[in-house]
Order: structure tokens, then C-alpha cells, then sequence
């Protein structure tokens, strides 16, 4: 257990430095690809350090993460459709996700559609999201529009935060930022609701 978190921690360190890089998008891009399928460190730390650099490119580096997410949440589903049991089950195991596994499974079976969008909008590990969606069989085009939907407000949040509070941001973040996005997924559950009663 002390050797898979320091393990965490040095990764968490090497993906801030990241942000500093001369091909820091890049970077970006390639970190938040991996998020999706197995990389155990959040995005949002790598896109805090690039937009409190530069914060003129704040919603060009939201967009960048979001649309390099969805399409790593594409092989992640892939993978999880064809590869749970050999693969992929073991590797979340491993970096300590088997809990997340079951809670989202849970989720899936309480909220279907429903859950990809809350899940992926929130700080629950999107890796889990995109395997577990392909092992459970979940409607493909459903998932693609509630992950692009998801993860573009997600980061645009996070970049939106950091270019009105610059360096407060990171604090900010880590206070309020699961109870914000708890509270719109609520807002979108209710008015799903609501629509789905008034249209019945």
C-alpha cells in the first residue's frame, strides 16, 4: 500500500512538471487520453498548473483535454467491452479502483444512461466510467454524447475557476468543486425527470 501511493504521488508530481514542458498541450493531450483508460492521475491537476501559466489559453487547453478524453473514453469502452476480465479488471485492481468498479456498477443498474453523464461531470475516476461502460454492454451513442457532454463542462469548470481566481484556484477546486458538480448533475437528474413525467 506505501509503495502504490508513493508510486501515485511521484506520477502526481511528474504530470504538474508536465505543464511546464515546451510541448505541454501535447502533453495534455496525452495525459488526458491515458486518464480514460489507466493513467490514476486526475487531468485537472495538469490543466490547473497550464491555465495559471497562461490563462489567455484557458478554454483552448479545456478543449483540448475534453476532446483528447472522449476519444481515449472510446478505446477505454473498447477495451472494457472485449478485454474486462484479462485486462482491464486486473489493471484498475491493481491502482486501487475495485470499490469504484462496484459503486458505478451499482450506479449503471440504479440510473443507467444517467450515470455515465453524473460520473463523468464529477471527481468519480473517469477510467472507471469508460471500462465499466463497454463491460456493460451501454448503448454506445448514449455514452459518447453524455461523456463529451460530461467531460467538456468538467474542464471548462476547472479552467473557468482557475482563469477568474489564478492561483486561489487549486484550493478552491479541491473545497467546492465535487460539491458544484454534484449539485448540476442533481439539476440535470430533476429536469430530466421532469421532462420524462411531462412527456409520459
Amino acid at each position: 500500500m506505501i509503495f502504490k501511493f508513493a508510486f501515485i504521488e511521484r506520477w502526481y508530481e511528474r504530470t504538474k512538471a508536465l505543464a511546464r514542458h515546451k510541448q505541454a498541450e501535447k502533453a495534455l493531450a496525452a495525459v488526458s487520453f491515458s486518464e480514460s483508460i489507466i493513467f490514476p492521475i486526475p487531468t485537472s491537476v495538469m490543466l490547473i498548473a497550464m491555465v495559471q501559466a497562461d490563462r489567455t489559453k484557458a478554454w483552448r487547453y479545456a478543449s483540448i483535454a475534453a476532446i483528447a478524453s472522449v476519444i481515449g473514453a472510446v478505446f477505454g469502452y473498447l477495451l472494457g467491452w472485449f478485454a474486462f476480465d484479462t485486462i482491464m479488471k486486473p489493471m484498475l485492481e491493481t491502482i486501487g479502483k475495485a470499490d469504484a468498479m462496484a459503486k458505478f456498477e451499482g450506479m449503471v443498474q440504479e440510473h443507467s444512461a444517467l450515470a455515465v453523464f453524473g460520473a463523468g461531470l464529477t471527481p468519480f475516476p473517469f477510467k472507471v466510467i469508460t471500462v465499466m461502460g463497454g463491460m456493460l454492454h451501454l448503448n454506445f451513442g448514449i455514452f459518447i454524447v453524455a461523456s463529451l457532454i460530461s467531460r467538456f463542462a468538467q474542464f471548462f469548470i476547472v479552467a473557468a475557476t482557475v482563469w477568474k481566481f489564478g492561483d486561489r484556484a487549486e484550493a478552491i477546486i479541491k473545497k467546492h468543486f465535487a460539491l458544484v458538480t454534484i449539485g448540476l448533475f442533481v439539476l440535470v437528474v430533476a429536469a430530466w425527470a421532469l421532462w420524462h413525467h411531462l412527456s409520459s
